[in-house]
């Protein structure tokens, strides 16, 4: 039985496979491989970006979805997490796709060893299916050379769960990887940290911008969301001519994060990242429910 709790739990030879069948099921519908195949979504936060394109690419793949809504569970009664899981597992799905606040539910419920484990993010550390469809994204726009391109991740980095989960893909895939952030929004890292964006335009060939989440700071580092996007908004002006595509996990903070300008910009990838989820969600399911 395999999980993914983080990308750690794939081999070089799994991640190239998933780059692979992401990248055949995106030229052609596949059949339905997992046309006996059940999975139950559980997500302890909201969510619309990830939560539909896991069911769009179980559905393409024929498999059946069934979505808990914890918030009219039995959690909200005092049963703990675990007996809920359990509870679950009795049904024997053959996955359960979890969300959670807390970075280390999604180990725990994988330590049960009931049924495969996919973490559809956890508190501010792994969101291992974002980092993979990046990745995918990333590989398909340079043809597969990736080797040695350098990537700003910019924005509120210490909250992210995306920015962790891709610092240690995008590292062990060999690009490199700079940190763009006030000191307030910076991880501990031995990366390199600028706090200006103009520092880092010319060395760049992917910015990956984040969110803003300045509710997640007890300490007030901006006075309000147009402070902040003074010197941290991806605009026209800042990216000029430049050769830079552009990247975000979603959703986007217009004219915070990315300005309306650069979202229709032919350099923003933002809903091929959308679209390369489902293909590379898709690949992730086969890998786990099918070939593990």
């Amino acid at each position: 039985m395999q999980h993914l709790v983080d990308t750690n739990n794939f081999s070089d030879a799994q991640i190239a496979q998933l780059l692979a069948d992401a990248k055949s099921f995106k030229a052609h519908r596949p059949p339905h491989l997992l046309h006996n195949k059940l999975l139950i979504t559980l997500f302890f936060e909201a969510s619309t970006r990830t939560r539909s394109s896991f069911e769009v690419a179980a559905k393409r793949l024929g498999a059946a979805v069934v979505h808990l809504d914890p918030s009219r569970s039995s959690a909200k009664k005092g049963e703990s997490l675990e007996d809920t899981f359990a509870n679950l597992c009795a049904m024997e799905p053959d996955g359960v796709i979890v969300r959670h606040a807390k970075n280390e539910t999604p180990q725990i419920l994988a330590n049960m060893q009931t049924t495969s484990v996919i973490n559809a993010g956890a508190g501010n550390y792994a969101h291992p299916t974002q980092a993979l469809l990046d990745l995918f994204t990333l590989v398909e726009h340079f043809n597969g050379d990736i080797q040695n391109k350098t990537i700003a991740i910019v924005g509120d980095i210490v909250s992210s769960r995306v920015a962790s989960s891709g610092i240690r893909l995008l590292t062990r895939m060999g690009m490199n990887v700079i940190l763009v952030a006030p000191k307030q929004f910076m991880p501990k890292s031995d990366l390199p940290q600028y706090e200006n964006l103009a520092d880092i335009l010319e060395e760049v060939d992917v910015i990956m911008s984040l969110r803003a989440q300045l509710e997640r700071h007890e300490t007030e580092i901006f006075e309000d969301y147009d402070d902040y996007k003074k010197q941290y908004c991806i605009t026209k002006e800042r990216m000029q001519d430049r050769n830079i595509i552009l990247l975000h996990p979603g959703p986007v903070m217009r004219n915070i994060d990315i300005s309306d300008e650069m979202l229709t910009d032919p350099r923003c990838k933002v809903l091929t990242q959308v679209k390369n989820g489902v293909f590379m969600r898709m690949a992730i399911l086969k890998l786990l429910l099918l070939d593990s």
